[in-house]
């Protein structure tokens, strides 16, 4: 029962946080095509609430239920794809912290006081920081994700 349990919070946590990530970067991607203040202020304003509601949770969720699991189930946490999976989460979660949530409040800044008509090339440089950074953090998630399911080490 209380593998179930951990493994439901893991599972729940992991489709929270993909999918957010997913089409988070979908809906800014096109909101910065757009252009328009209005459009790019209201969708900045949205990756920083789904973010907060929707990654950091679902990453809370994939710890508790991820360790959880483990622990009910007796798993070495040190060896093979379980180490591995560890490590390229917490790689993920660095590259987030350090990198993204920086470029995010910059953004969101600069969103709060956009000039009439023009975003302005510092927020445009920013999301193509914010784009290219998120790609990368999102790679050893993936990796992690195929980790779990597959454990071939």
């Amino acid at each position: 029962m209380i593998y179930d349990l951990a493994k439901f919070l893991h599972i729940t946590g992991v489709a929270m946080l993909m999918g957010n990530i997913t089409v988070t970067a979908i809906w800014k991607f096109f909101a910065d095509r757009d252009g328009r203040p209005e459009v790019l202020g209201f969708a900045q304003k949205l990756v920083t609430y789904t973010d907060w509601s929707m990654t950091a949770w679902g990453a809370a969720l994939i710890i508790i239920g991820g360790y959880g699991m483990a622990i009910a189930a007796g798993y070495p946490l040190g060896e093979g794809w379980l180490l591995w999976s560890q490590v390229l989460f917490f790689l993920s979660g660095l590259i987030w912290l350090l990198a993204i949530v920086p470029i995010q409040v910059k953004q969101a800044r600069l969103a709060k006081a956009f000039p009439a008509g023009d975003v302005g090339e510092a927020y445009r440089a920013l999301s193509r920081r914010w784009l290219a950074w998120g790609l990368v953090s999102t790679v050893p998630l993936v990796m992690a994700t195929w980790l779990m399911i597959a454990k071939p080490i």
